[in-house]
């Protein structure tokens, strides 16, 4: 409601600055740090003082006295320096609010991908994972709530290191069969087997350094696609994917696309970049030291302060291509920029109907599907991959594709660690050295960490025995519905409310408390509304009752007021948290707007009101309430439970 306003307003002064002075300039309205200056704050004289070289105060005069009137603006006043204060007509937005909501408009033309998860397919998800996930899932969220199409892909690492390992473990050290691998995905948690067999290779690594050839040979094998080790790979990798999907759909994670990296080999996509970085010279061929006989990228090409010996590597000398070539080729697909494409099956459907696709290399049984060619690409990578996705810009910058380049966003994010104390709960043995740790970083190679399955499911547990207590009326089957709700709900919370760029350290009490600033609290907020509205009974017709005199009369009571702009700002967090590329703002929003709920019915005891009008009111702000609560819920990806 709030934002259509702005737009408005935004869109007025801009023509009006357009007329008067000559000038296109961009609009952008403030909010006073004190509601007693009123709704907005135009801060635009401030901007003009240069080009029309005049005080900001005697610009913001001209315009406030001279500014036609502006459906829903009540008066501008200008303060200070040359700001412009704006009143709104309280009657009219709160009629506007009132009255039934329009359609949003698709934002923007063309299609943004945002590329997460990314998880080795060589053993569980861990806890480490599940911030990368659930930050690409609810930017998503984010993206299409303001009217984005949006292509979610989950790369597929099929063909390296990490999976090779594995093999590895089950072929040379286990001396399993293709067979005996197909009979333990057939069990229970492949992905659990998989996770200890990962710490014991790596382990046999570090006492036997030669078996490191068993590495270098599996990767070849599985590069060229033949023979066991190769199927072995296939049937790893293939198992453990599914274990993924079906770990992150407990979190509500869907997916639209699977890119393999075996198809980026098979089908010969870095060919097709190769060809391109070597004709528009971006690459070059190293004649002497250290990099001798490979093909490598200028270090200056990414980073000007870099010297030429610090060039990274692109193709190694032995024909084998790095990983951040494949990445290049890759980012150049996602933007239709390779002249290739992968054929595509269907992997699964959600139960919602959902499709997700994976790609394959043979158009045998393929479905006419097509992905990539995005306008804008965010790839949810941890910053410790900022120097490689600065070298994936620099491919495109050095290919002329500088647009591409500019949409090319690394949307990163710090490591998630455990704090001491929910290694002990989750039963990880700590020396003293690191239960004097703010928090204990977590090793896949070494097997320590907490699998993400597990997390969840020590939630759930621990939010059952609070939700049965308070509950015993309820069916076993509901509680646990309840509390899985709750259970999700404190952990994506936890993992985005801190800023992309802060370490977490995951705890259980701190997360799961319905106190402060957690999901629980803010699913709360929406099941007490809930209540009220059922407790209400038959609810009026709202735009029939509350005309714009009747809203303007209640709303001349300041309070009323304050929680009708608190309910009326959702649009504006989401378009704040999407500029600032950070959910952690939307996060902070949801918590906001359940403080200023509970501050509403604590003022205002809907039920008991005795005028009719003011009833209706209120009850309408508590169904808003509700509303806008299980939407900023729903963008974060937290359900709302029936009961807590």
């Amino acid at each position: 409601m709030l934002s259509q306003f702005e737009s408005r307003i935004a869109g007025a002064v801009s023509q009006h600055i357009l007329i008067r002075y000559g000038v296109e300039i961009p609009v952008a309205l403030e909010q006073p740090k004190q509601t007693a200056f009123g709704e907005f704050a135009l801060p635009v004289a401030f901007q003009l003082a240069r080009q029309l070289k005049k005080a900001p105060r005697a610009i913001a005069e001209e315009l406030a006295s001279e500014l036609p009137a502006i459906k829903g603006v009540k008066s501008l006043e200008v303060a200070g320096g040359g700001y412009i204060n704006l009143r709104l007509d309280r009657g009219a937005l709160g009629a506007s609010a009132i009255a039934p909501a329009t359609a949003m408009a698709t934002a923007g033309d063309g299609k943004v991908i945002v590329e997460h998860t990314n998880i080795n397919p060589n053993k569980a998800a861990h806890i480490g994972h599940l911030r990368n996930a659930i930050l690409g899932d609810t930017f998503v969220r984010m993206l299409r709530e303001s009217g984005q199409r949006v292509e979610v892909q989950n790369y597929i690492d099929n063909t390296g290191v990490q999976v090779a390992d594995v093999v590895v473990g089950f072929h040379y050290l286990d001396g399993k069969t293709p067979a005996d691998v197909r009979a333990l995905i057939a069990k229970d948690r492949f992905d659990y087997y998989c996770w200890d067999l990962y710490a014991k290779i790596s382990q046999h690594y570090k006492d036997n350094p030669d078996s490191l050839q068993w590495r270098s040979d599996t990767l070849h094998a599985i590069e060229a696609g033949e023979g066991e080790l190769a199927d072995l790979g296939r049937l790893v990798a293939d198992a453990i994917v599914v274990c993924h999907l079906n770990t992150m759909l407990r979190l509500g994670i869907q997916y639209d696309v699977l890119p393999r990296e075996s198809e980026i080999l098979h089908l010969k996509f870095w060919a097709s970049a190769f060809e391109q970085l070597k004709e528009r010279k971006a690459i070059y061929l190293e004649a002497e030291g250290k990099n001798s006989g490979c093909w490598v990228m200028p270090g200056s090409a990414f980073d000007e302060n870099r010297e030429d010996e610090d060039s990274k590597v692109i193709v190694r000398s032995n024909g084998t291509v790095t990983y951040v070539g494949k990445d290049i080729a890759y980012q150049m697909w996602k933007f239709g920029l390779l002249g290739k494409d992968f054929y595509y099956t269907p992997l699964r459907t959600y139960g919602d109907g959902h499709p997700v696709y994976v790609s394959t290399a043979s158009p045998d049984g393929a479905t006419s599907v097509a992905f990539g060619g995005g306008r804008k690409v965010y790839n949810v990578i941890d910053s410790r991959q900022s120097y490689l996705q600065d070298v994936v810009v620099a491919g495109l910058k050095a290919l002329n594709y500088h647009e591409q380049a500019a949409n090319s966003i690394h949307f990163s994010y710090e490591m998630v660690a455990l704090s001491p104390r929910a290694c002990v709960e989750m039963g990880i043995e700590l020396s003293a050295e690191d239960q004097a740790k703010a928090y204990v970083e977590v090793s896949g190679r070494k097997g320590l960490g907490v699998k993400a399955d597990d997390l969840i499911d020590s939630l759930i547990n621990s939010a059952l025995a609070e939700v049965a207590s308070r509950n015993q009326d309820k069916s076993a089957d509901d509680q646990f519905a309840a509390a899985s709700a709750i259970a999700i709900g404190a952990l994506r919370y936890f993992m985005l409310k801190f800023t992309r760029n802060t370490v977490i350290a995951f705890d259980f009490q701190e997360a799961l408390s319905f106190t402060g600033e957690t999901g629980p609290y803010v699913q709360y907020g929406a099941v007490r509304a809930a209540k009220i509205l059922q407790k209400a009974g038959d609810l009026p017709d709202f735009a029939t009752v509350l005309t714009a005199p009747v809203c303007a009369r209640l709303l001349e009571e300041e309070g009323l007021w304050q929680y009708l702009l608190a309910v009326s700002r959702t649009d504006q967090a989401i378009a704040a948290a999407l500029s600032a590329g950070e959910p952690a703002h939307m996060a902070r929003y949801a918590f906001q707007l359940a403080q200023q709920f509970a501050n509403f019915y604590h003022d205002y005891p809907v039920i008991q009101e005795s005028d009719a009008e003011k009833r209706s009111f209120l009850l309408w702000l508590t169904a808003q309430f509700r509303a806008q609560l299980e939407r900023s819920l729903r963008i974060l990806g937290i359900g709302v439970p029936a009961f807590m």
